[in-house]
């Protein structure tokens, strides 16, 4: 058994992976508040609208087929832990391959999916046209998209938390570029903003594989895979796996998505105005997943070796960290959240809602920094079915049920149902760690 390392070299170890994955990440949610500032400087509501919805409906898409990178981190950091060579290497291939098969149906069906999603909304005939027209140009970067989770998931499980800064920063910063190209310098609108995306996707899956090939060289990699990579007897764990990460995920962006066609049927400026707060929320998120990323790389190593002293060790530095960065974020929102939100639009209305809800966005960190953790934990262990259950009683004990007895109340409602979500699944994720750790299911 390897010797457990001294506390400074742990805090390194969980620094120089959360950091970059800190730092890449909130490039994620920043390129929604550049889209919505490109957006919301041209002077119409249902644009910033049509883009909120367009991007709620593929992020829904994306976020719920997210499980092809929470299995694939898990999974491979457990066979890093075990110094399973062979499974590395054929845990990427089974990730690619599931991805590109689950883009076919998005690709071919794109057009009745997103007229299906549209008639579920109540927002204006104006904001979902632009909607429609956002979903179906984005979606031609399934693909990509798709393929992008695996290989964010494998190298991250790899404890090589570099490479995904890299393809996070380069991805998004080149999606920024093209926004303000195609949007501003050809007027593309809605179409630009959308466009730009899809291409960004295309150019993070070029670089993806290359930065694969500084770990394994391409053709041996491909020589690894030959015979071995069609076999069915292994896909049954990663499909039982993904299917619980999928229902949990679905639950999720549902929670989302019902926020944004509640809001659109309290009218655009609603809509407008939770399309800002959320983006912010999103930068929020991003942000203390970097940590969340980390445990989930920790943790599967730990359990890969079975090591409990070394599993213990990860937990609580992550909850450390964690509770320190969401305090920090808190206290920028509560000092700067009204300068924020007016840099992010220029309609005077759209501001007013938006501030008159900032106290939920300045709340939120503290109240979700513990479901993102529990997350990252149990992703790590690849302990799926508890996360499911666990969504699953917050969303219909807690979300819904919140929604439900203030619906009266407009806006409000809908932001103290995430409210309570958030506080749902971390109480529910906790005691299941507590169960799990004093059974000793986790590392036996």
């Amino acid at each position: 058994m390897r010797p457990l390392p001294p506390a400074w070299a742990a805090q390194r170890q969980l620094l120089a992976l959360a950091l970059p994955m800190l730092l890449s990440n909130i490039t994620v949610p920043l390129l929604g508040l550049v889209d919505t500032w490109v957006i919301g400087h041209l002077g119409e509501t249902a644009l910033l609208g049509g883009v909120a919805v367009g991007a709620t409906l593929v992020n829904l898409l994306y976020w719920v087929l997210g499980f092809l990178r929470m299995s694939t981190t898990g999974l491979t950091a457990q066979a890093l832990g075990g110094n399973d060579q062979e499974a590395l290497t054929l845990l990427l291939g089974r990730g690619l391959l599931l991805a590109a098969l689950l883009s076919l149906p998005v690709l071919l069906l794109r057009h009745p999916l997103g007229e299906l999603a549209l008639s579920w909304s109540d927002a204006s005939r104006e904001v979902q046209e632009y909607a429609f027209s956002y979903l179906t140009i984005r979606l031609w970067g399934a693909p990509a998209a798709l393929c992008n989770l695996v290989i964010l998931g494998w190298l991250l499980g790899r404890h090589d938390a570099r490479s995904p800064m890299w393809l996070l920063i380069a991805s998004n910063l080149l999606n920024i570029v093209l926004d303000l190209a195609l949007v501003w310098g050809l007027g593309w609108r809605v179409e630009g903003v959308a466009l730009a995306s899809m291409l960004a996707d295309y150019a993070a899956l070029a670089l993806g594989i290359v930065l694969i090939g500084r770990h394994i060289p391409l053709a041996e990699l491909w020589r690894s895979w030959r015979g071995k990579l069609f076999a069915l007897a292994p896909y049954r764990r990663l499909l039982a796996l993904n299917r619980d990460i999928f229902i949990r995920a679905l639950c999720l962006q549902l929670c989302f998505a019902f926020m944004t066609f509640q809001g659109a049927r309290l009218g655009d400026v609603v809509v407008a105005a939770n399309a800002v707060l959320l983006n912010f929320l999103m930068l929020i998120s991003y942000g203390l997943d970097g940590f969340a990323y980390a445990a989930e790389a920790l943790v599967g190593r730990a359990v890969g070796a079975r090591h409990r002293p070394q599993l213990a060790q990860a937990i609580r530095l992550s909850v450390g960290w964690s509770f320190g960065v969401a305090l920090l974020t808190s206290l920028l929102f509560a000092l700067a959240g009204s300068s924020l939100v007016a840099a992010m639009t220029s309609m005077t209305d759209v501001i007013a809602e938006a501030q008159r809800n900032l106290p939920w966005l300045i709340a939120m960190p503290l109240l979700a920094v513990w479901c993102y953790l529990l997350d990252g934990i149990f992703i790590g262990a690849t302990r799926a079915r508890e996360m499911r259950d666990s969504m699953l009683l917050a969303v219909l004990c807690g979300y819904f049920p919140v929604w439900w007895l203030l619906r009266d109340s407009g806006n409000l409602a809908l932001w103290a149902a995430l409210a309570a979500l958030m506080v749902g699944r971390a109480l529910g994720l906790g005691w299941w760690l507590h169960r799990l750790w004093h059974s000793r299911a986790l590392v036996d």
